[in-house]
């Protein structure tokens, strides 16, 4: 792969971006807001993860960043990587994609937790009820060729009842990061490469919905809830290998 110029050698976020922004992760967290974290002890101390959250808000990847015990490099796309806000995600470690459908952000997170660090991706895509009825492959491709752990992540409370998807919330208000029963995905012997994928894709799918709903369950804050149709109904979700990345680091 050609050395992505926003990036070191090999296209690498070097790993000194996290040393300051796990501090500024914390204080979104845990000053700015208040959130419950629940589930640590079901992330691996070391080796590959990836964390798969749902997505109801630009807060999402962002919290779910502050919440882990863990640093990770979270898929966000590119349009994102402009002005101030852009030299932040840059120096923070993440990711830009092209949702057009180009896989090479895809191979920098393979390249990541080959060498045992953690990538975040909101496999929805776009922001929406959260409720991850529907996600993208490209969680599943990296899964099953990096063969890294998923931990399905919960994230309640960036946005509810019927606020717009452009909603943030006020100063500290009570969110919720949950971090899901560990699983893993892996070819079958003789196994198409596509059936791997939609295989692997259902099952991460099923994790993260069903830990989702758990979650509404055990803290009693429900999801957002969606309009059937109008400006704000939900985007038509991108299908390709590549999938669709956060909206916001």
């Amino acid at each position: 792969m050609a050395t992505n110029k926003q990036f070191p050698a090999l296209g690498l976020p070097a790993k000194w971006t996290r040393i300051w922004s796990r501090p500024v992760g914390w204080i979104l967290d845990h000053v700015i807001y208040r959130t419950v974290v629940s589930g640590k002890s079901n992330i691996p101390a070391a080796g590959p993860v990836i964390f798969a959250g749902n997505h109801i808000s630009f807060l999402d990847g962002p919290v779910m960043f502050g919440a882990s015990p863990r640093p990770m490099h979270i898929l966000v796309k590119k349009e994102m990587f402009r002005g101030f806000l852009g030299r932040v995600l840059k120096g923070s470690g993440q990711i830009p994609v092209d949702r057009s459908g180009d896989r090479s952000a895809l191979h920098v997170g393979k390249q990541l937790l080959d060498a045992g660090r953690c990538v975040g991706i909101l496999p929805e895509g776009t922001r929406g009820s959260g409720s991850a009825d529907s996600i993208s492959n490209g969680v599943a491709w990296l899964a099953i060729n990096s063969g890294a752990t998923v931990i399905p992540v919960a994230i309640l409370g960036t946005r509810k009842g019927d606020e717009h998807r452009d909603h943030i919330p006020k100063p500290r208000r009570r969110l919720y990061v949950s971090f899901g029963e560990p699983l893993t995905v892996q070819r079958r012997k003789g196994e198409p490469g596509r059936v791997s994928m939609d295989r692997a894709a259902a099952a991460i799918r099923d994790a993260l919905a069903g830990h989702v709903q758990d979650a509404v369950r055990t803290t009693g804050q429900g999801l957002p809830r969606e309009p059937p149709s109008g400006p704000s109904a939900p985007q038509q979700r991108q299908t390709e290998v590549a999938g669709t990345p956060a909206d916001h680091h």
